[in-house]
Formats: C-alpha cells, sequence, structure tokens
C-alpha cells in the first residue's frame, strides 16, 4: 500500500516538473534547453544547432508564436508586475524589408483568429482594431502602415488590443556616455536587447545593442497600462509572435530571463548566446562560380545599360492624338504628374476609388491635388470619354470636388482632382476611433449635398445623374464642408432625352429598386440621398448583415422606429447637443426620398427647401404607401447582380465618366 502511495507521488511530481521548471525567474541562454517549457506554434521552432528560437522564415504568409507553456499566477496577495530581458535579431529575407515582431502578454495562446499578414500573428486583417483574445504587446515594427497611423517603417510601438499602437517612439537608445539617443535599425540583422518592466500602472520599454548596458533612460513610458483590466484577470501567458505577411523576413530570439520582480531579473550571458546568419555574411566562392558571376555581371551590365536607356526613353512618354488639341488648357504632364506624386510613391498612397487608385500630389505653387491613376482596355470610345471628362469640368458648383484635368498615356488615364484634406466622410460615421462629427456639422454637410445635387439635376448644362450618392462619395474640406465625388458611375444627358440604359450600377442599400427593370434617373438618385440622409443621422450603413433581422435594413429599422413613435431614438448614439425637431425632420425626409414609389418622391429642388427648413414636409405616415419598404416582394440578394461599369460609350451618346475620388486623411 505504502509503495503504491509512493509511486503515484512520483508521477505526479514528474507532471509537475515542467510547470515548476518555468516558474520565474528563469533565464534562457539560447533555447535549446527550453523545449519542454514552450508552447510552439505556426513557423515557430527551436534551431537544432545553437538552439536559437525562430519565429518565421522566407515563408509567404506566415505566422509563428512562442509561448511559455504554462501561465503566470499571480495571487491577490501580490502586486501585477513583471520585467523581461530577451535578446532578438531580425533579418529581411530579400530585398523588400520584412515584417516586425511583438512581445505579447495574453489571456490565451489560442489566435487561430490571427490572419498571417502585417499585423504581428495576433491581430485579424479584417478587423484590426479589436481581437477575441485580450492581449498587451510590444511591438518591434519594420513597416509602415499608415492606416495604422504608424510613425515610420522603423519603430517601437505599446499596442493594447489593436494594432494601432497607443504609443510608439522611432527605435533608438539612450547613451549614457554620450548623453544622448542613438538610432537602432532594427532589420539590420545585429542582435538588439529589449527590457520590458511593469509595475504598478507604469510600462518601460527600453533598447540598446548587444554589448551595451540597459539604458538609464527607456525609450517608452506610460503610466496608465492595467494589466489586470486587459487580460482580465491575475492569471497570464507570456510569449513572443510574429508573421511575414506578402514580405519575408527571420524573426529570432536569442535569450529570454524573465522575472516578477525587477530586483530578481537574472542576467543573460551574451556570450552563451546563438549565432545567427547575417545578411551581410559573404561566403567564399570557387573559381568556377567566380568565372560564371563574372560573365552573368557583364551581361547583366550590358542589359541594364540598354534598360536604363529605354526606361529614360519610356519614363514620362505620354499617348496623344491630333484630337486632343483642343483639350490642350486641360492637359497635364505625365512627367508633372510623376513627379507631384513622388513617382507614384506608396507614402503618397490614400486609397483606391472606384475604378482606380488615388494619389496626392504637390504641383508648382505648392497646390496639392489628387490623382487617380485608370487603366483602360482598347481605344474606341476615348475621344468620347475625353470629351464627358470636359463636360464634367464645366460643373460648377462650391460642393462638388472639381474636376482640373487628365493625361493618358500608354493604357492609363490619370484623372487630376483637387485635394480634400479631411478625407470621406465615411471615416466620421463608422470609424469610433475617431472623434464623431456634432449634429449641426452633419446637417451641414447634408444641405451642402442636396445642394450640389440640386445643381446636378436642375441647373448644369446637362442633366447629371450620379448614381452613386453614399457617405464614402462625400469628401470634406479643409473647413468639413461637404463636397460631392467620386462621378465613376454618371451618367451625362441633354434635358429631354432619355437616360435609361442597360446597366444597373451602384451600390447595395443606396440603389433605387426600379433601377433594374426602368433604370437610372433624377428619381434613383433622389432614393440614394434619402438613404444618405439617414446614414448621416443613424451613424450606421444601409444594410447590417451582423444585426438581427429586425434592425438589419436601415430604412425599415427607421420606419419601425417613426410606428412605435421613438424616431429621435434611432439617431447615432454619438450625438450628444442636437435638435429633436431638426433629426426628426431629416429622418422622415430621408424617409419620404426613399420612398418605394418613384413618383412619390419629391425632387432634389423641394428637398433643398425641406431639408433648410424654407417649407414644410408633406403629411405621410409610417403606415402610408410606399415608406420603410424595400421592395414590393422579397429577393434573394444571390439573385441580384449588379453588373460593373465599363469605358465604352453607350448606345444614347452617354458613357461611365471615372471622376476622382478625393481622398485625404483628416486624422
Amino acid at each position: 500500500m505504502t509503495s503504491r502511495l509512493v509511486l503515484r507521488m512520483f508521477l505526479m511530481i514528474s507532471c509537475l516538473c515542467p510547470s515548476f521548471q518555468q516558474e520565474p525567474p528563469f533565464v534562457y541562454n539560447g533555447f535549446d534547453q527550453a523545449g519542454n517549457n514552450l508552447h510552439l506554434d505556426g513557423g515557430a521552432r527551436i534551431l537544432p544547432h545553437g538552439g536559437a528560437l525562430q519565429l518565421t522564415n522566407d515563408t509567404l504568409r506566415q505566422m509563428g508564436h512562442a509561448f511559455l507553456q504554462q501561465p503566470i499566477d499571480y495571487n491577490s496577495s501580490e502586486p501585477v508586475s513583471f520585467s523581461t530581458h530577451f535578446v532578438c535579431a531580425l533579418l529581411p529575407a530579400g530585398y523588400a524589408s520584412g515584417h516586425g515582431m511583438a512581445f505579447v502578454v495574453s489571456q490565451s495562446t489560442d489566435f487561430s483568429h490571427a490572419e498571417p499578414t502585417r499585423f504581428f500573428g495576433i491581430f485579424n486583417t479584417s478587423s484590426n482594431e479589436s481581437t477575441p483574445a485580450r492581449v498587451l504587446a510590444i511591438e518591434l515594427d519594420t513597416s509602415l502602415a499608415p492606416e495604422l497611423k504608424d510613425i515610420s517603417d522603423n519603430h517601437v510601438g505599446i499596442d493594447v488590443d489593436s494594432a494601432v499602437s497607443k504609443l510608439s517612439a522611432n527605435a533608438s537608445y539612450f547613451s549614457d556616455k554620450e548623453g544622448r539617443s542613438i538610432e537602432i535599425k532594427l532589420l539590420s540583422g545585429d542582435p538588439i536587447q529589449v527590457w520590458v518592466d511593469y509595475q504598478g500602472t507604469t510600462l518601460n520599454v527600453t533598447l540598446a545593442p548587444l554589448k551595451t548596458e540597459k539604458p538609464s533612460r527607456p525609450l517608452l513610458s506610460s503610466a496608465s497600462i492595467n494589466l489586470t483590466e486587459i487580460v482580465q484577470g491575475r492569471r497570464m501567458f507570456f510569449g513572443f509572435s510574429g508573421a511575414t505577411g506578402s514580405i519575408m523576413s527571420y524573426q529570432y530570439v536569442l535569450g529570454w530571463s524573465f522575472s516578477k520582480t525587477m530586483a530578481t531579473l537574472q542576467s543573460i550571458d551574451i556570450s552563451k548566446l546563438p549565432k545567427v546568419d547575417h545578411p551581410s555574411n559573404k561566403h567564399e566562392s570557387s573559381p568556377l562560380v567566380l568565372d560564371a558571376l563574372l560573365s552573368l555581371i557583364a551581361c547583366l551590365v550590358l542589359g541594364l545599360l540598354v534598360g536604363v536607356y529605354m526606361y529614360r526613353r519610356n519614363l514620362y512618354a505620354e499617348v496623344r492624338e491630333e484630337w486632343e488639341k483642343e483639350y490642350g488648357p486641360l492637359r497635364y504632364s505625365y512627367k508633372s504628374l510623376y513627379k507631384a506624386t513622388k513617382g507614384f510613391s506608396k507614402n503618397e498612397f490614400l486609397g483606391r476609388g472606384g475604378f482606380g487608385e488615388v494619389y496626392r500630389g504637390t504641383l508648382s505653387k505648392s497646390r496639392e491635388v489628387a490623382v487617380k491613376r485608370v487603366s483602360h482596355e482598347g481605344e474606341e470610345g476615348m475621344k468620347q470619354f475625353v470629351a464627358e471628362i470636359v463636360c464634367m469640368r464645366s460643373l460648377k458648383h462650391r460642393s462638388l470636388v472639381p474636376l482640373l484635368g487628365y493625361c493618358r498615356r500608354k493604357r492609363e488615364l490619370l484623372l487630376v482632382s483637387e485635394y480634400m484634406p479631411n478625407g470621406s466622410l465615411d471615416h466620421y460615421l463608422f470609424d469610433h476611433s475617431i472623434t464623431s462629427l456634432p449634429w449641426w456639422r452633419r446637417l451641414a454637410i447634408v444641405k451642402d449635398i442636396a445642394s450640389a445635387l440640386s445643381y446636378l439635376h436642375t441647373e448644369a448644362d446637362q442633366v447629371v445623374i450620379h448614381r452613386d450618392i453614399k457617405a464614402a462619395n462625400v469628401m470634406l474640406d479643409a473647413e468639413f464642408n461637404g463636397r460631392l465625388g467620386d462621378f465613376g458611375m454618371s451618367r451625362l444627358y441633354d434635358r429631354g432625352a432619355d437616360p435609361t440604359t442597360t446597366a444597373a450600377v451602384g451600390t447595395v442599400g443606396y440603389m433605387a429598386p426600379e433601377l433594374i427593370t426602368m433604370g437610372p434617373s433624377t428619381g434613383t438618385d433622389v432614393y440614394a440621398f434619402g438613404v444618405f440622409l439617414l446614414e448621416v443621422t443613424c451613424g450606421r450603413r444601409p444594410v447590417e448583415s451582423t444585426l438581427s433581422a429586425e434592425k438589419r435594413f436601415l430604412v425599415t429599422w427607421v420606419c419601425d422606429c417613426w410606428r412605435r413613435s421613438c424616431l429621435v431614438d434611432a439617431k447615432d448614439p454619438r450625438l450628444i447637443e442636437f435638435s429633436s425637431g431638426e433629426v426628426e425632420r431629416v429622418l422622415k425626409l430621408g424617409l419620404l426620398c426613399a420612398n418605394l414609389v418613384p413618383d412619390a418622391r419629391p425632387t432634389m429642388e423641394q428637398v433643398v427647401q425641406y431639408v433648410n427648413g424654407n417649407m414644410a414636409l408633406p403629411e405621410f405616415w409610417p403606415h402610408s404607401p410606399g415608406i420603410g419598404v424595400l421592395t414590393p416582394m422579397a429577393l434573394s440578394p444571390a439573385r441580384l447582380t449588379i453588373p460593373s461599369p465599363s469605358l465604352s460609350s453607350s448606345s444614347n451618346n452617354s458613357m461611365f465618366v471615372t471622376h476622382s475620388v478625393v481622398y485625404g486623411s483628416g486624422r
């Protein structure tokens, strides 16, 4: 009996030994003896020679995680704090720079939701501002992502549940000897020391080269980090994460020391750390290989000379035809646009609109413009296409994004528009990470767009049907005035002519039901404007598939709120100061414009009077015919096919016009 009891105790102790071995404090000078204490997944592995911990390699779209096998528990009687010191090395796997890595504190080691892109293997690209696993991450970032508000392609950041850093700084260390900060190149391949110290609510991050003592000043210091709130408890996993995405890199951890307190943190023995191949290492080649290389270099030099000649000849080459001479004043040279956008640099990239990419450019006299690059196939209809652009340029209204001119080059058309520094309205409606627009500003923008549409329908030389009215196509100038942009789906036709076309184009949720059978008209623009009014007032998109059935469609939901005598409750919950009367008027006007019956909708001239309060709304009720109804019969979304717009001319002397969307950061 006694022998059995001893045997059971021995087995229990054997099972618990790995957990005991990784209880802090601990130090790994290489990881060849740490295999049982680490949980590895993805591309993470311990190299057999030397014991370096490799998170990723030269594989595209790969991520790797290395965490302590067991979580660190803090009992209620001890403070939640930790100090860690690790040595890492980041190496590019090619000519392009790769992505960095992160030290992670998490409530879980399950990162199956993460995508192997540029978000360190812990965040999701489709929703990079949230993650099911609550995490604190110290990112060593070697790529620039403007949409994440990165400050450079060589920075360190503190992330909380998001790839957008709470605090960041360019990678450097404070030299106590020289009394100044010195830059560190993260992707140099050289080993870098990193210290992360957390005590109370203060988190310090410090960097230094391999043979430098810990600096007296940290690189980052945040006094507002509550770790137990982030991971939602006193039980947390510690480890490392990395990802490659579309550009590859090698990410190594060479040594790691960890403790619950700074006083008990053990020193890493630098002399025992494993070595990794440095990208600058060169290996001697045999004479035969050298001869082959010399021959190859000679061929490459000759080809390079020919390539440079052809490149310089074709870099600014344009397509010019005799018929374009009459549009001379509207024509920009490709050279001027190339230089204005710094060679269409990724740093000048603003976004993608209908039909093409948009870049910010600076012309002479410091004039900022937006340049859209549109690809086109064939020459059929190009003359008419340019003529339509010229017609669009003749539109003059303070609430339209001005089209300034164009350029043609090979299979590429470049459209030049005025730059809108505050970007598009949808960012301020749907991105909760930026400040919401107040009601008075939203109402002013609505009035701007109503005035612009009234001008297009009734005052321009030709009737213009926009066909894609939505918050994403409303741009904001420096004073946050609304400007209607992106005429990529617009149609021009003479007054009294039939605008009907066989293509039903637009954005689902904004398209009038009769578009499929009757084609576009000024009435379909009015319908889209009605949905836009609801979108601006309610702060949500026309169709939200994640919501319940009764709230999924904005038009029906707002009408249902009216039926329940709580119409004002449909407003954006972020609106604090507002006029209930104005909100009700705009919501009712939105429902009136989005009436299922085309003849029951007001004209844009009437809409301007309604929205400005110069004319009372007609009497109608939530149960009136066509109000709050999407379709006369239930249709499966899978059966609704929307053809893509093309550049070919139409049968009634009209065509699609790809007027540039103008983007700006506004942040």
